[in-house]
């Protein structure tokens, strides 16, 4: 009799699919239905330390692979040329300073002839009025009195204008001060240097990278689900992650979930979830897991997440195989 050579490979199909669900029942990693699971790798942020200044590079104080500290000044830019704008500025600062001095004491100059111009007119009215000043005498004070009016206004605005000086130069002063500061490149977290990007001598351009780093405080595992579980995910679920490269089960909590669906990436493994539109998650490793082994983490490691599904059932136990396990080394290669 001939086999019909489909009903074989069906068959076949099914064999394989039982016997795997036998190999986890014999090894007790049977998921409950409310643990929904996918594959990824362990990453962390990455940040470019770029110069905010133009200028040649003066020194590179780490390498690639070093740890950093928070606040650790890992490169410098030439600062003779900022230094001599500065001297500058503050020379400009210092004259328009004098000019302000120079414009208060023409203001009070003006000031006094203002009020002696205004003296002569009313001594002049009042011989007009008794007939012994000419009428043009006093339409002359009367003049006199107008331009020395002008002139002290005048005054004042340039004693206004030499003060905004000073501010303007002032501001130059500052600005060229916070370049100065920005010549040294510190880092803003804790982690470790992945790319040394410029070496001492180049010249670069305002936004110039010359180092990314890796913030370490920050470690995650990216992953995908399909919609009928992500609907089920909430920020701050319970989650483990279970590394390929040691029997490590790593806490985690998921601290993003996509509003987005995308198709399904070539990393996810299963060959049904390939088919489907799918939604990135993200679990964060404790900030404080990481710390207590800051030299041992290593991006790039792959594993797998498992997060806890939102049910209207009380919540089943972590599986035997997912029970927390933190020996040394972790996340270890």
């Amino acid at each position: 009799m001939k086999i019909n050579r489909g009903f074989v490979l069906v068959g076949a199909v099914i064999a394989a699919a039982i016997g795997y669900y036998v190999y986890q029942n014999q090894n007790g990693e049977v998921l409950p239905e409310d643990i929904a699971y996918g594959n990824g790798r362990i990453e962390a942020v990455q940040i470019d330390i770029s110069s905010k200044i133009a200028g040649r590079v003066d020194e590179i104080r780490v390498k690639e692979g070093d740890m950093v500290e928070p606040g650790q000044v890992v490169a410098t830019i030439d600062r003779r040329a900022l230094e001599a704008q500065l001297a500058r500025a503050k020379a400009e600062v210092a004259a328009s300073i004098a000019n302000v001095a120079a414009t208060e004491a023409a203001q009070v100059q003006a000031e006094a002839l203002l009020h002696l111009s205004e003296q002569e007119l009313e001594r002049t009215r009042q011989l007009h009025e008794r007939d012994v000043a000419s009428q043009e005498l006093l339409d002359q004070r009367m003049s006199d009195q107008r331009v020395a009016d002008a002139n002290h206004r005048a005054a004042q605005a340039q004693v206004e204008a030499a003060r905004r000086s000073v501010d303007a130069a002032q501001s130059v002063v500052d600005e060229i001060t916070t370049n100065l500061e920005d010549t040294a490149l510190a880092t803003p977290a804790k982690g470790r240097i992945l790319y040394r990007l410029a070496e001492p001598g180049e010249v670069i351009g305002a936004g110039g990278r010359l180092l990314t780093m890796v913030d370490l405080s920050d470690v995650y595992l990216e992953f995908f689900l399909p919609s009928s579980q992500v609907h089920r995910i909430a920020i701050g679920s319970e989650a483990r992650i279970r590394l390929d490269v040691a029997p490590v089960v790593v806490p985690a909590t998921v601290s993003f979930v996509s509003p987005v669906s995308q198709f399904t990436p070539r990393q996810v493994e299963t060959a049904d979830e390939r088919d489907k539109l799918m939604f990135r998650v993200k679990v964060r490793i404790p900030e404080e897991l990481v710390q207590q082994r800051m030299d041992l983490v290593k991006t790039g490691i792959r594993g797998v997440a498992y997060v806890r599904l939102a049910s209207d059932q009380p919540s089943s136990p972590w599986p035997d195989f997912l029970e927390t396990s933190l020996p040394t080394p972790i996340l270890d290669q």
